[in-house]
């Protein structure tokens, strides 16, 4: 306690300071920027850095600098009274000195020199609505409520949140905590952790380059509905007309087949062809909507995460904003609780099918958006002090409650879809048995039409916007669901591009090339490549991407993510870390979590997930215009080596870097680790060495040594105290 109240007197004075004179306030935010002790001299020296004042959130908090006092001299004797003259006029004495000394004396910069201090969030509440914007995407609005309905309706959130407890939440607090930790991105922090797990870092970017290719698709779908949805009517709500050679009109044969929707889903705007093996004509709308899109994200990505943190404030409150109004609208739809009611009546007899198991578990792990590299991205901009524990289970509740929320708002809008067309079926039948006609009666039935839902895609914009057609003022509607959807994708495109340009950053690639012109390249070079979705078969490419490229890749690097954690950095090594940062220990369960529970559940989907490819193998539905429907087809050969050439450029990197570094080779060059203020948060914490207890012996094996189990490298007691050093 007495070093937390000199380290509160400090900066008490400090603040006297800061309201008296604007020349002292300017050298010692200089000072504190500086960071720096002179061991020669025994005085800190100034380093020159310029005059705005940089956010005190993040990486260049206050609380982090090396004091501009004298720190042995203030330790060994009792500190002037809180906010007396005596310590203002020392304090500002100290400080005209140091200035004075900088003028002569070269700077000496341990950890960041000028012009590399890391970037920094404004303020927590900034932070937190990145991590939510990024980790709540479309997969909650239009995935989870099919699959709830599915797998059993309430029966379904049992292996859901037991997946959230043993998978989700310790990978996502993981995560936080070792980008904190080790203040780098992905690249940096698996290279810190080992020189040979360097190729975990790069796994990440590769798949996070190939998702953010395929994602922004999406984002260029809601953009052309979004600017559709201010045409009256609505361009989907009704067939289109045909003009034929004897000079008549009538309804296009294939939107008479099938739907409005539909029609303008699959022909006007995918312009699709009948298998992936024939693109067919180039999409040139698609094709302007890719490129506007891809401006988009570079705009507000270009200024880094002090300019695109402010942009969350839009994209992750208005999603929210959207839902409540559609909530409020579909409660009130007839047949509202009857769509609310199916989605969440248990039908407990799923809980023995595997499946459900697999794909709860499957949902979790990706609506969280773990082992892309952005949470560890966006964590390494957090303050050393940061509660990631708190972070990890606020933004993880929020993800699973926005799930079920986006769930209630979605099945109330089908219910008044379903009940509508129940409605009608009905209504023609009792029409055709007043005419006593007994045979082809159609079959009413609410249950199915409730059951006739799709999730992705087919959702969004073939079914949700065939409810949207019946609302008293569609256009608005309409408006309002695309915004959302729009904003919804782009806060998670910002966190997933992070990741990897935080990576090339730090990987120091281009060191003489500005951030601006890094982010650039890489939304150009995207834009460039994602070309290949403006024709006929992009959407067949898009689900080829989407299969492959998304799922396999990510689970394998999360689990040598949790394996390098548990084996190789040390379980007991991180607990210690956590400890530091956040003044509390990690307790048993999420030890055990890390070391045993989460790698186990990960390898279980893995082979269950591997396993149901090669028996039900893997097939995507085609439009068939002549049918007005789709139809299941087989992947040709072609398209079997892409998805496998995806999966293996992600993951190969693993071994491929730690193999080459076996030979002497380097693929990722060793770089200093980022500054971090050990030392002091032991001492404001007051963290003494920690003695295992005898389960934590027998579970972690952790020894009396200091060493762990299997392959954990040796382990010392952490260091001294500043006060011990002084």
């Amino acid at each position: 306690m007495a070093n937390t109240a000199q380290l509160l007197r400090r900066q008490s004075s400090r603040d006297i300071i800061l309201k008296s004179q604007k020349s002292i306030d300017q050298l010692e935010l200089r000072e504190l920027r500086g960071r720096l002790v002179s061991k020669e001299h025994g005085v800190s020296h100034h380093h020159h850095t310029s005059l705005h004042h940089q956010p005190l959130y993040g990486a260049t908090n206050q609380g982090f600098m090396s004091d501009a006092f004298d720190e042995s001299s203030e330790l060994e004797q009792d500190p002037p009274p809180f906010g007396s003259e005596a310590s203002t006029s020392k304090a500002k004495a100290e400080l005209v000195a140091i200035a004075t000394a900088s003028a002569d004396q070269q700077d000496i910069v341990e950890g960041e020199k000028e012009g590399e201090e890391r970037e920094s969030w404004d303020s927590k509440i900034m932070f937190l609505l990145a991590t939510i914007g990024y980790a709540v995407g479309l997969g909650n609005v239009w995935r989870f409520p099919y699959l709830a309905q599915k797998n059993g309706g309430g029966a379904f959130l049992v292996p859901y949140f037991i997946m959230l407890c043993i998978q989700g939440i310790p990978i996502f607090y993981l995560e936080l905590a070792i980008g904190q930790r080790l203040r780098k991105g992905a690249i940096g922090v698996w290279s810190q952790v080992s020189p040979y797990l360097g190729g975990i870092g790069i796994s990440s970017a590769v798949v996070s380059y190939i998702v953010a290719l395929y994602y922004n698709t999406i984002i260029a779908w809601c953009l052309i509905y979004l600017l559709h949805s201010f045409e009256s009517p609505l361009p989907w709500a009704d067939c289109p007309t045909r003009l034929y050679k004897n000079f008549t009109y009538d309804h296009e044969p294939e939107c008479v087949a099938s739907s409005p929707t539909q029609f303008y889903w699959y022909r006007t705007t995918l312009q699709c062809s009948e298998s992936v093996d024939m693109p067919e004509n180039f999409n040139y709308h698609m094709a302007i909507a890719l490129i506007v899109s891809w401006f988009l994200v570079y705009i507000c990505m270009v200024q880094g995460i002090t300019s695109s943190g402010k942009i969350v404030y839009m994209t992750a409150i208005f999603p929210y904003v959207v839902l409540i109004i559609f909530f409020f609208r579909g409660i009130t739809l007839k047949g509202a609780a009857d769509g609310v009611a199916h989605l969440f009546t248990p039908r407990w007899e799923t809980l023995l099918d595997p499946v459900v198991w697999l794909e709860a578990g499957t949902q979790i792990f990706f609506s969280l958006g773990l082992a892309f590299g952005g949470l560890i991205a966006f964590s390494s901009y957090n303050p050393a002090n940061n509660n990631c524990y708190r972070d990890a289970i606020l933004v993880s509740l929020t993800n699973c409650g926005t799930s079920m929320f986006a769930g209630v708002v979605v099945f109330s809008v089908i219910g008044f879809k379903a009940t509508a067309t129940f409605d009608r079926c009905t209504e023609e039948r009792n029409g055709l048995l007043a005419q006593n006609k007994t045979h082809n009666l159609p079959v009413c039935d609410l249950q199915t039409e409730l059951a006739n839902s799709a999730s992705g895609t087919g959702l969004a914009f073939i079914i949700f916007t065939e409810a949207i057609n019946q609302f008293p003022g569609a256009q608005l509607w309409a408006v309002l669901f695309f915004l959302m959807l729009f904003t919804l994708g782009i806060d998670s495109q910002f966190g997933t591009l992070e990741g990897v340009v935080t990576s090339l950053v730090d990987m120091k690639l281009f060191p003489n090339l500005p951030k601006e012109y890094i982010v650039g390249a890489l939304c150009f070079s995207c834009c460039t490549i994602s070309m290949c979705f403006a024709n006929g078969a992009g959407s067949y490419i898009f689900q080829l991407m989407d299969s492959f490229a998304g799922n396999f890749p990510l689970l394998i690097i999360a689990l040598f993510e949790c394996l390098s954690i548990s084996y190789i950095y040390g379980v007991r090594r991180f607990s210690d870390d956590i400890e530091m940062m956040t003044g509390s220990r990690p307790n048993f369960y999420w030890m055990f979590c890390w070391k045993y529970l989460s790698p186990c559940a990960m390898v279980t989907i893995l082979l269950a997930s591997f396993y149901q490819l090669l028996t039900e193998g893997s097939s995507y539905p085609a439009w068939i215009g002549s049918k007005g429907a789709t139809e299941g087809m087989e992947w040709p050969h072609w398209c079997i080596v892409v998805a496998f050439f995806l999966i293996l450029s992600s993951i190969l990197w693993i071994p491929i870097v730690a193999v080459l570094r076996l030979c002497g080779i380097k693929v990722v060059e060793d770089s200093d680790p980022a500054w971090f203020p050990e030392a002091e948060l032991r001492e404001v914490h007051g963290i003494v060495p920690h003695e295992p207890t005898e389960l934590e012996r027998s579970i972690f094996c952790f020894n009396m040594d200091g060493t762990e189990g299997m392959c954990c490298p040796k382990y010392g007691l952490p260091e001294k105290s500043l006060e011990e050093e002084e």
